[in-house]
């Protein structure tokens, strides 16, 4: 494992928005800030409603009005919103990530330091995405999420998916489509040994509270968070591929495959893909 030169470690700031939420922007705010400092965390707080997260006076936080409208013009808002900062904060760094707040970028331990080792290392794109790994608990192998402990061991099965497979980590500036899922006019790379951990199904019993939740009920969310618990039943009843060769394989079929409506979004072929998530990988997160 090469070890990343001082000098060239390039300046990251991190960006995200939220609202409703009970677990993880402080886990957010305290992976993306032992990486890159506090200082360089961009959090929008969705509605005046919302209480601060911990360290609030360390990082940047933006509260906007909440102004319901459904779930896919919502999306499209938020991108344009982040897509915005990330252009008028680029000439202080050298690259921005922006994502949701229950997704952690993640290079393979077996291959780099962390997260800053591989964006000094990057070369030659204007963005980078992680292969998608949706991870869900595995409900007859797994207990409930113990809060206090990392997601990463608690939690050791994912569906390669790729919905998470975005090009979160830009180099310059770009305007992201909707969910942060692709970039308008632009193709993407899916860098090797280079993963985007998604954790909104990390918990059966979290996972229900979302579902009757009632402010995201009436914004629309209802269906899209019954499709997502399908997930439950993937992860318990797929048998698990090994990692290595099972992501590289993935990866090639994302980066070849192509969404029919959208020509720079992956896809599978509606193939099920289930990964064992490696030890090397635990505690990570």
């Amino acid at each position: 494992m090469s070890k990343t030169n001082l000098s060239k470690t390039r300046k990251t700031a991190a960006i995200t928005c939220v609202r409703n939420d009970t677990l993880f922007l402080k886990r957010w705010i305290a992976y993306y800030g032992s990486l890159f400092g506090h200082t360089n965390l961009y959090v929008f707080i969705d509605g005046f409603d919302q209480p601060l997260p911990d360290l609030h006076d360390k990082v940047n936080i933006i509260r906007i009005p909440h102004r319901p409208i459904a779930r896919v013009p919502a999306m499209r808002r938020r991108a344009r919103t982040v897509s915005n900062l990330a252009r008028a904060i680029f000439p202080y760094y050298d690259a921005v990530i922006a994502l949701d707040v229950d997704e952690f970028l993640v290079p393979d331990p077996a291959r780099y330091e962390g997260l800053n080792d591989f964006i000094a290392r990057a070369q030659g794109r204007a963005t980078l995405s992680g292969l998608g790994l949706d991870v869900a608990q595995h409900r007859t192998l797994e207990r409930p999420l113990d809060h206090a402990q990392p997601f990463l061991g608690q939690r050791r099965f994912a569906q390669v998916s790729t919905r998470y497979t975005k090009p979160a980590l830009a180099f310059r500036p770009v305007t992201w489509g909707s969910g942060f899922h692709r970039i308008k006019g632009r193709n993407f790379h899916i860098a090797p040994d280079f993963y985007l951990f998604h954790f909104g199904m990390v918990d059966q019993d979290l996972s229900k509270q979302k579902t009757e939740d009632k402010d995201r009920l009436k914004s629309g969310w209802g269906g899209h968070l019954t499709r997502r618990a399908e997930l439950f039943d993937v992860i318990a009843e797929t048998k698990a591929a090994e990692f290595s060769a099972e992501t590289a394989r993935s990866r090639r079929t994302q980066t070849y495959i192509r969404q029919l409506q959208a020509w720079n979004k992956p896809a599978m072929l509606n193939r099920i893909s289930v990964v064992e998530i490696p030890e090397r990988f635990f505690g990570i997160v």
